[in-house]
């Protein structure tokens, strides 16, 4: 089964600030970058990046950006200022050809200085808010500030931007041919620890089948212990065999045995730890394929007497 590991506790409320922000943020990672535009009084331009940041609500439709107060010193960003003055943003999605300009935003500039310019980034105008839209943007999310909830008044606290989608603008090549938006086009980039960032494509992205429709999972508790116990078994294919809704019956595993299985049977039939290794191998390759059903036949076919 899976190994326990060893662990450090910490108390959070123990540990100076930039230890406790070195601990949160990278730990949790990675998280999607909001560069958030936004407008002062006198209808200066703001832009800068958030990775508090994800989608909280369908129904209405409602992103978070949560700003925090300055580490330093508890002071307010420009960011929370202009949205308690307005009640406006624009969300700018960032994929990797836009990740370093991004990065270069968060510069700490005075009030009346445009990070638009500063960054590189293109400005346009919106539909429904005063805030500028980012052109280079995969995506942007015109939104109304409904509320503003404050998480404490010290430096680092979270102020929670509540965020109502009022339009939405989407690259036509980050669409897929369903018209909906595909994964590896996007590109985009995510916050980690320190310096690091993640980029959500090629290789970093796989697919997991939702153990969702019609039937409950079997679970990995239905996996005979000679399989679940199995040291060849890493928790994900554990995992992935208990996403079957019917465990295959004798009839099923017998015909598989005979048709799919048979010259690995003979080949080892004199050796049976050199059987048990080859029929889990197939199983494990199997599962790589997304046959889940033809897994649980190979191992079920295995009797280890």
């Amino acid at each position: 089964m899976n190994p326990i590991r060893t662990t450090t506790t910490h108390d959070p409320s123990s540990l100076p600030i930039k230890d406790r922000y070195a601990l949160l943020v990278g730990t949790v990672a990675p998280r999607p970058i909001a560069l958030a535009s936004t407008i002062d009084a006198d209808g200066n331009r703001n832009l800068a990046p958030f990775s508090y940041f994800n989608v909280f609500s369908i129904d209405p439709p409602v992103l978070m950006v949560g700003p925090t107060l300055r580490g330093r010193d508890g002071g307010v960003k420009d960011t929370l200022a202009n949205a308690r003055i307005n009640g406006e943003i624009v969300v700018n999605l960032v994929d990797h050809a836009m990740v370093e300009g991004a990065s270069l935003s968060s510069s700490d500039y005075p009030a009346d200085v445009d990070e638009f310019a500063k960054a590189g980034f293109t400005p346009v105008p919106c539909d429904t808010v005063a805030p500028f839209r980012v052109a280079e943007a995969p995506v942007a999310f015109e939104c109304t500030i409904t509320q503003i909830v404050s998480l404490g008044d010290g430096p680092g606290a979270g102020q929670m931007l509540v965020c109502q989608v009022q339009r939405v603008h989407i690259a036509d090549d980050v669409l897929g041919p369903d018209g909906k938006p595909d994964a590896h086009a996007i590109d985009l980039a995510g916050r980690c620890g320190g310096n690091f960032y993640v980029r959500a494509s090629g290789n970093a992205l796989f697919e997991i089948p939702k153990p969702t429709g019609s039937g409950l999972a079997v679970g990995v508790d239905a996996l005979p212990d000679h399989i679940r116990l199995h040291p060849a078994l890493s928790a994900n294919e554990r995992a992935r065999l208990g996403s079957a809704k019917v465990i295959p019956d004798e009839t099923e595993v017998n015909e598989h045995k005979l048709i799919e299985l048979s010259d690995i049977f003979m080949a080892h039939e004199d050796d049976p730890n050199a059987l048990e290794t080859e029929l889990f191998s197939e199983a494990k390759g199997r599962l790589e394929q997304g046959d889940v059903d033809g897994a649980w036949m190979t191992l079920l076919a295995y009797n280890p007497g």
